[in-house]
């Protein structure tokens, strides 16, 4: 895995990512000791109130965002929404109101969510081989989970000597050093005339084409599994950990790095595991495995006590295998069901739909938890995870074929795609949806 860094670009992006999540890292720890300062007992509202603004930036406006940026090379894109980035963090220093904080949240997340759709869609053109972009997809996730873990202990460590102001700091300089790197490397050219559509097209084009598709429909209805199991580890783990096992604040990122393990030995392992099996074996496999944790959990205490200790890490750690199971690999689905001119737009569909996903499933967590018990929340969820699971079977066939024979009756002889198939009308090919394929064929 680690020799896909020998390409110079994608090394390049990569250390992009790797120092702007540490950045983000910081910035998060920093924003909680903030929002105390300020709001005291009160804090955990505010920074609540902070995700949900998050949440809807990102789905809000991503779309948005791709369909304004069209035609502005990528290059540009990327750094100026890092400067963005981190031209907002430099102001967090200088809160003294909440609502302040709100602003400067949305902000930022404004620029994350131009950034981020737009960085995904440049790795599958720097890496166009299907096993070299696998590798870069799992080297991804371990970058996420590895900042989890490092982040925490980078910023207790700074804290001994420096006041958190100083990591928000830390978190300019990320943003300031992805910008750099990225000033720095070369990035392909993006084909098309997507610039020279209505804007009303381009806004709609990533969510035409991702939900016409039946991949992705799956993938969507995946994205509302893992987010339904995800959303109980990330929001109720504290509570549990604390509450349930007496344990300390060193307990509670222990079971989040249990989590964090099991996703990057899943992450280790799919390389290899996609070059035998289908995408759709191996996520749907996690995806089932997620609901089959959480009801199994939620039975558990229906009947009894919770777990030992030893035993509720290792729940966290295979509900992080299963989790990553499902979501490393939706890259692949995303790469080969777009044209490159198409792929941003998808790709921000992407963020924009998984994210309204953790939309529903973060409130429903934390809500469920407090309200009916930690039992009825993990079936609550399961049940949510199942209906994903579901709905993914039936969206996303088994036996979807890559190339899908189809008529082209509307287009004119002579069509540069019907050329491109020697004139004629029925013909098959790896089937994308695009300008003359609007729809998927039902039948052959």
């Amino acid at each position: 895995m680690i020799g896909i860094l020998g390409n110079r670009r994608f090394a390049a992006l990569f250390s992009a990512q790797v120092v702007a999540l540490l950045g983000t890292g910081l910035l998060t720890v920093a924003l909680g000791l903030l929002a105390y300062d300020l709001a005291g007992d009160r804090a955990g509202a505010v920074l609540g109130t902070a995700l949900t603004i998050k949440m809807l930036a990102y789905v809000g406006l991503s779309p948005v965002a791709q369909a304004m940026v069209q035609g502005v090379p990528r290059r540009a894109v990327l750094v100026i929404a890092d400067l963005v980035r981190a031209g907002t963090a430099l102001c967090l220093p200088f809160v003294t109101e909440i609502w302040q904080i709100y602003v400067l949240i949305f902000v930022l997340q404004a620029a994350s969510a131009t950034f981020t759709p737009a960085f995904q869609a440049t790795i599958p053109d720097i890496l166009p081989d299907e096993a070299d972009y696998t590798r870069a997809l799992s080297l991804s996730r371990l970058a996420y989970d590895l900042e989890n873990l490092l982040s925490p202990a980078l910023a207790g460590l700074l804290l001994t000597v420096l006041t958190y102001n100083a990591l928000f700091m830390g978190t300019v300089l990320g943003f300031a050093a992805s910008a750099l790197v990225i000033a720095r490397t070369t990035l392909p050219r993006v084909g098309g005339q997507a610039a020279e559509r209505p804007f009303r097209e381009r806004l709609l084009r990533g969510a035409r084409i991702y939900l016409a598709t039946p991949r992705l429909r799956g993938l969507l209805s995946l994205n509302l599994a893992a987010s339904a199991a995800g959303a109980f580890v990330l929001v109720n783990t504290v509570v549990v950990v604390r509450g349930v096992y007496a344990g300390a604040e060193s307990d509670v990122a222990l079971a989040m790095a249990a989590f964090g393990a099991g996703s990057m030995a899943a992450a280790l392992a799919l390389p290899r595991l996609l070059h035998r099996l289908e995408d759709r074996f191996v996520m749907l496999w996690g995806a089932q495995g997620l609901v089959a944790l959480t009801l199994g959990l939620a039975l558990w205490l229906a009947v009894g006590d919770w777990p030992s200790w030893a035993g509720f890490l290792g729940v966290w750690a295979l509900m992080g295998l299963a989790y990553a199971c499902v979501l490393t690999p939706s890259g692949r689905l995303l790469r080969r069901s777009a044209h490159q001119a198409d792929r941003a737009a998808v790709f921000a569909a992407q963020f924009a739909l998984s994210h309204a996903c953790w939309l529903v499933a973060y409130p429903l967590a934390g809500w469920a938890g407090v309200r009916l018990g930690m039992g009825p929340a993990l079936a609550l969820l399961a049940g949510l995870a199942l209906i994903g699971v579901l709905a993914a079977r039936r969206l996303w066939p088994a036996d979807l074929p890559v190339a899908i024979l189809h008529d082209h009756p509307d287009l004119p002889a002579d069509h540069p795609h019907l050329r491109a198939h020697q004139g004629r009308r029925r013909h098959a090919h790896p089937f994308v949806i695009d300008d003359e394929h609007r729809v998927w064929p039902t039948q052959g």
